[in-house]
């Protein structure tokens, strides 16, 4: 028999909320007031930087990715993508037959305007090598060449030239991030290319793989939509009113920008990865500030995702395609199958759709399953880079996910199962003794929460 799970009572999730909410706050003091104290000793480190944004508080700039993204957005990605909404707003009302391929010769336009001829260059020797190996279809050589383009980004003789491109650093890893993420471009297109049955997508493939390539808004830093996905969604569009979607870009604006100003203000008042950064000023601080500087990690992490993802999700939504779903706060997962699933839903979209399942997935028997686990994490450390203290996060995510799909496959064991509504009803007799209260082990409450995988 399964167990039978429900909510708990409201004033128990009410009381939890309130402690977990007093936890948060309580440590975001502390780290305050440890961000306050070593201000000048991190000022001289780090060179925090000055702005009167918040009302003259100095700013941690030791984020890159954050500080990356937001001075190419200021600069020109936002622009760009207003010119792509304007195009596509345009092609929707006078041609929308072509639409896809306007949209294309934009991305192109666009990356051609911030990657210059080079960069260009290099994008469609990716594409056009890809669909040639993509005309045998087979999902094996498929793998080896999009592994085989992945590292041509580590050969350190190339990477010198690509510098040499660019005036700056900056232009640099632009361009090496834009082909970090066009890799799962081209290894979606391959792949659902080489599954389609002949009589599907017939019609000009390479210049579908071109306009699913150079779709704009998730050009540089994603997120990840299949190839599946973006060619059935361009091909059944849902036409909206410009009224409509005014209405839509304000709201979504507005949205944006809140997380925008949440996101700057946790760095303006916490200095996170500056004490982060610093082992002296680590070791100094208390242990509720350690917990605290913890926590602002990952919650800094989610609120910089919703601005970075939600701006081209925004942008895909006018674009009448249904984006992803943003990440879902940090603070409210309790299991690492729950954090893949639900932070970056594109990229897990991606890694169960062309590794985890065509390796052998849940289904099969549970050595099958670590084995497929295995190479979904080995190939998640190795696209962000392969460096070494990734390969630790790999298996240390590897040995969570193992332990939760162990336990969940044991407690479905009809014994385990016994035990435990056994034990269940022996816990609700003490309880209910008192009160002379009988109960059946089959209509005993669990108060455990729970949500379906």
């Amino acid at each position: 028999m399964p167990l039978q799970l429900g909510l708990l009572p409201a004033w128990e999730l009410s009381l939890y909320l309130f402690v977990s909410f007093g936890f948060h706050f309580y440590s975001f003091y502390e780290v305050f007031q440890a961000s306050r104290e070593y201000e000048e000793e991190l000022d001289r480190e780090f060179e925090l930087e000055t702005d009167s944004l918040f009302g003259g508080f100095r700013k941690d700039p030791m984020d890159f990715e954050w500080n990356f993204w937001m001075e190419w957005g200021k600069g020109s990605i936002l622009w760009l993508l207003f010119g792509h909404l304007t195009v596509s707003q345009l092609s929707s009302l006078y041609m929308e037959k072509y639409k896809p391929w306007f949209l294309m010769v934009y991305g192109m336009a666009a990356c051609w305007f911030l990657l210059g001829t080079n960069g260009l260059a290099v994008i469609f020797l990716h594409v056009t090598f890809s669909y040639g190996v993509a005309q045998f279809k087979n999902p094996f050589l498929m793998w080896l060449g999009s592994l085989l383009l992945l590292s041509t980004l580590r050969v350190s003789a190339l990477e010198e030239i690509k510098r040499g491109w660019y005036a700056s650093e900056s232009e640099y890893y632009l361009l090496l991030f834009t082909l970090t993420v066009r890799c799962l471009y081209y290894t979606s297109f391959g792949l659902e290319y080489c599954w389609y049955r002949s009589a599907e997508m017939t019609h000009h493939p390479f210049l579908w793989m071109l306009a699913y390539v150079f779709y704009y808004p998730v050009f540089h830093n994603g997120p990840i939509i299949t190839f599946d996905g973006f060619y059935k969604q361009m091909n059944k569009q849902e036409t909206c009113s410009l009224k409509f979607n005014l209405w839509v870009f304000i709201r979504g604006s507005v949205r944006i920008l809140l997380w925008w100003w949440l996101a700057e203000s946790m760095i303006h008042f916490m200095y996170i990865h500056a004490i982060c950064s610093s082992p002296s000023h680590l070791e100094a601080v208390t242990y509720w500030t350690l917990g605290g500087l913890a926590l602002a990690q990952v919650l800094f992490f989610y609120v910089k995702y919703l601005v970075l993802f939600g701006v081209p999700a925004l942008v895909l939504r006018m674009d009448g395609l249904k984006s992803p779903d943003l990440p879902r706060c940090v603070s409210t997962m309790y299991s690492f199958s729950g954090m893949w699933r639900s932070f970056d839903v594109g990229l897990h979209t991606f890694l169960v759709r062309y590794i985890y399942i065509p390796m052998g997935g849940s289904r099969c028997n549970i050595l099958k399953m670590l084995f497929s686990t295995a190479i979904t994490f080995a190939f998640v450390s190795y696209w962000h880079g392969g460096y070494s203290y990734l390969w630790s996060w790999a298996i240390l995510n590897w040995l969570g996910v193992a332990a939760e799909n162990g336990v969940k496959r044991l407690v479905s064991l009809p014994a385990v199962l016994d035990l435990i509504l056994v034990a269940k009803k022996k816990i609700w007799q003490v309880m209910t003794k008192e009160e002379g209260i009988s109960c059946n082990a089959d209509t005993v409450p669990c108060c455990t929460s729970h949500r379906n995988p």
